[in-house]
């Protein structure tokens, strides 16, 4: 009568372990169902919008409906999705506005260098036995004179100015890209922060399991009281890991809320969930593209324009400035008197200008032109680098998806089914769980790395990767 309570004991244990561990891949969800991932069960993420979110202000936004089921967030919690989180961070992140600040900083650097010089007042007080005419004075003459220089120069440092205005705009435009790259690399940090720690209670869940099936088995007699221990100090280490995973969500959380120009400790919650991203177009089309919309090429371009025009002035300088004045003299009567000339330098040093501020200027030209040369070439291999990465974390989370992970749960549902029918030893147990929380932790990170290597081959290409022509999606 024991043996024959033992073997339903262990039957039950054996069907109840079949049906938490698939054994085959599960069906594809319905249409508008989230998606099924690692052990079947939903990829849900930290929180659900009904709408998307309008980033308006600084101050966290009221979270939207939450499904039953699903974690509320807090009331002040502001629940976005990737694409929300980036434009929120191009509205407050402060890097940009040093952007915006420096760009003013050009704008006015132009209007000091195409200003007129300020006129100039002048008083004379002449054969006078005191300071400023004290006493009387022979001659009390008042005036003032305006210096205008030659035309053309107006129009070469207006060009200089325009230059420093467009340069100094297209490295705003570096900037934004970058603040968009660098939101969207910690957000895929922050998801993938929450993905792990589903990945961790799934991993308790199962050490628990584990460890009641240990019980029984003691219990039973059927195995030692070694494997009991073992099977507890795993369930410990799940919880251990568990709490190092709630510092790593805090300081992703916190660093998302730093981009977005938020305080540090405000509630944040993420809308997305990570998924394999698409295919990647062709190489050649986003090296081309790259070349045309990169902000670093059109600044140094923008940078030998103003050049340039600086050689130009610089070989102005035997051209005239005109003076325009008018005077009076109070001690003789009569009316005042208008002075006009011409103030035209002789450049009899002439070598002075051609091997100084001349050469200077043209020795800057082929300095931008050489840059650009060289630029251009690291654009070239910065898309390279940037394409080769993303292409490989896409090929690593397909395989992990399609191959490693399935195996390891199917190796995880063999051993722990094998141990219920007293099969499998407990090491075997514990080790193909250890092996399937490794590969999920490794496809996690894989996701994390593929949509983090897209986002900066966006910010190589320096446009969108979806105005590409891509092929059919990876992800089900």
């Amino acid at each position: 009568m024991r043996s024959l309570f033992c073997a339903c004991a262990l039957a039950a244990c054996a069907s109840a372990a079949h049906a938490q561990q698939p054994g085959t891949s599960p069906a594809p969800p319905p249409a508008g169902a989230i998606a099924a991932d690692s052990l079947g069960r939903p990829v849900e993420p930290d929180c659900v919008q009904q709408g998307p979110a309008a980033i308006t202000s600084v101050p966290p936004l009221p979270a939207k409906r939450v499904p039953p089921g699903m974690r509320a967030p807090p009331a002040d919690s502001l629940c976005l999705t990737r694409a929300e989180a980036v434009s929120a961070a191009l509205l407050f992140n402060p890097q940009l506005a040093v952007a915006q600040a420096q760009t003013e900083q050009a704008r006015a650097r132009r209007v000091q260098g195409i200003a007129i010089p300020d006129p100039q007042f002048g008083a004379s007080f002449e054969q006078s036995p005191g300071i400023f005419g004290a006493g009387g004075a022979a001659v009390r003459s008042v005036g003032a004179s305006l210096t205008i220089p030659f035309p053309d120069k107006f129009r070469l440092r207006g060009r200089i100015g325009t230059a420093d205005v467009r340069s100094a705009e297209f490295q705003s435009a570096l900037t934004r890209q970058t603040v968009a790259a660098s939101t969207s690399a910690i957000y895929d940090s922050l998801l993938a922060s929450l993905r792990r720690r589903r990945d961790l209670r799934e991993a308790r869940a199962l050490a628990r399991d584990f460890a009641r099936k240990t019980e029984a088995r003691f219990n039973a007699g059927t195995t030692p009281r070694l494997d009991v221990v073992r099977a507890r100090l795993d369930v410990a280490q799940a919880e251990n890991q568990l709490i190092a995973n709630e510092r790593d969500i805090a300081n992703a959380r916190a660093a998302v809320n730093r981009l977005l120009g938020r305080p540090l400790a405000a509630s944040i919650a993420a809308a997305d969930s990570l998924a394999v991203p698409p295919p990647l177009p062709d190489l050649t089309a986003l090296e081309a593209a790259a070349l045309v919309a990169r902000p670093e090429l059109a600044s140094l371009q923008s940078q030998q324009r103003g050049a340039h025009a600086t050689t130009a002035l610089a070989r102005e300088y035997w051209l005239p400035d005109f003076i325009i004045g008018v005077s009076r003299d109070y001690a003789a009567p009569g009316p005042g008197v208008l002075t006009t000339g011409v103030a035209l330098p002789l450049p009899i040093f002439f070598w002075q200008h051609t091997r100084g501020e001349i050469a200077e200027s043209k020795g800057r030209e082929r300095e931008l032109a050489a840059s650009l040369v060289d630029l251009q070439a690291q654009v070239g291999q910065d898309v390279r680098i940037a394409y080769s990465g993303a292409a490989t974390a896409l090929r690593q989370t397909v395989y992990l998806r399609d191959e490693l992970l399935p195996t390891a749960q199917e190796a995880y549902r063999i051993a722990s089914v094998s141990y219920g029918l007293g099969g499998s030893s407990a090491l075997e147990v514990l080790e193909a769980r250890r092996s399937l929380l490794d590969a999920q932790s490794q496809y996690t990170d894989a996701l994390s790395a593929a949509n983090t290597a897209r986002a900066d081959l966006e910010r190589a290409v320096a446009t969108s990767l979806q105005t590409f022509a891509l092929g059919d999606s990876h992800d089900r």
